[in-house]
């Protein structure tokens, strides 16, 4: 059986990851997307404190790991604010990608469809990453997208996800 890769993409809420990762998959027609918001709807993890989304993401990590090793290419789109949630997933996973949706705080705000960063800023979401909450960006990620809807950064996702997959 082949074996699978993760591909991790990482930002702010509303960076563009989800995106990103979506027109990745429109690429790779056989690759599973895990978005992190139906994943935590699927699973009823609602909790946002440090223990809630140290457990979320260790449980998605092995999720991904799972369907990794069934020769699958998985896309990961999760903001994992702290870097250990992702060096966790990397040193699980071996076939592993970091990508990082690099999008200005500003951007991520005028285009937050879920209001989460005008929740934060009344004080109804305290711990929204890059508001309230730390956002860790990767120190040496496999490839930066900027804003979300990069297509150098797709060609280069592509390129590594047939690269790395044996």
């Amino acid at each position: 059986m082949r074996s699978g890769i993760v591909v991790w993409f990482t930002g702010l809420p509303a960076s563009g990851k989800t995106t990103l990762a979506t027109s990745v998959q429109e690429r790779l027609p056989d690759s599973i997307l895990l978005d992190s918001d139906v994943v935590r709807e699927a699973l009823g993890a609602d909790g946002y404190g440090r223990a809630d989304r140290d457990d979320f993401y260790r449980i998605l990590a092995k999720l991904a790991k799972l369907i990794q090793d069934q020769g699958q290419v998985v896309l990961v789109a999760a903001t994992a604010p702290r870097r250990a949630h992702r060096d966790a997933a990397r040193a699980l996973i071996p076939h592993f990608v970091e990508v990082h949706v690099r999008t200005p705080i500003a951007t991520c705000e005028a285009r937050d469809v879920k209001g989460l960063y005008a929740r934060a800023r009344a004080g109804d979401a305290p711990a929204l990453p890059g508001i309230g909450g730390a956002y860790e960006p990767p120190l040496a990620p496999d490839v930066v997208a900027e804003h979300g809807r990069d297509q150098a950064a797709i060609a280069a996702i592509e390129r590594l996800v047939s690269s790395r997959s044996p």
